[in-house]
């Protein structure tokens, strides 16, 4: 039994890989850790619109981190290993590892990634799209 969805519909044409894409992120969505903002800001005059992601990774250095692009997707992944040198009374805050995931449009750009009391902040910017008309020829067989 094949499976329904909007992009089923005869009008949409090459959105196959949009479909992958939204049940990734529909997958990925549930989980809650670490919890992150995203928020526009303001932008320069020479570049396009600018995003922040910035994600709350108390607790991690720098090493621990790590952000990479993979195919359209950006990835943020922390580590932190167990420490056998401390003995806990009390062990409430557990060293954790995480993996955060966005899926990227074409054309994004990462400006680069900067961590701060305890929050990791990542600069996107979304080039202008040119706006093109192509005029297609028609070929006429009689």
């Amino acid at each position: 039994m094949s499976r329904l969805s909007a992009f089923s519909s005869p009008l949409l044409l090459g959105f196959d890989d949009i479909e992958r894409v939204l049940d990734r992120v529909s997958k990925a969505a549930n989980d809650g850790y670490p919890p992150y903002n995203i928020e526009r800001v303001p932008r320069g005059d020479e570049q396009g619109e600018i995003l922040r992601i910035t994600l709350a990774v108390a607790g991690f250095t720098s090493d621990q981190l790590d952000v990479t692009v993979e195919e359209n997707q950006l990835v943020i992944r922390g580590r932190q290993t167990e420490d056998n040198n401390r003995q806990y009374l009390h062990r409430g805050i557990a060293a954790r590892q995480f993996q955060r995931t966005f899926v990227l449009a074409e054309g994004i750009v990462i400006l680069g990634a900067d961590l701060k009391d305890g929050l990791l902040s990542i600069d996107l910017v979304r080039p202008e799209p040119e706006r093109t008309v192509r005029r297609i020829s028609i070929s006429a067989h009689d």
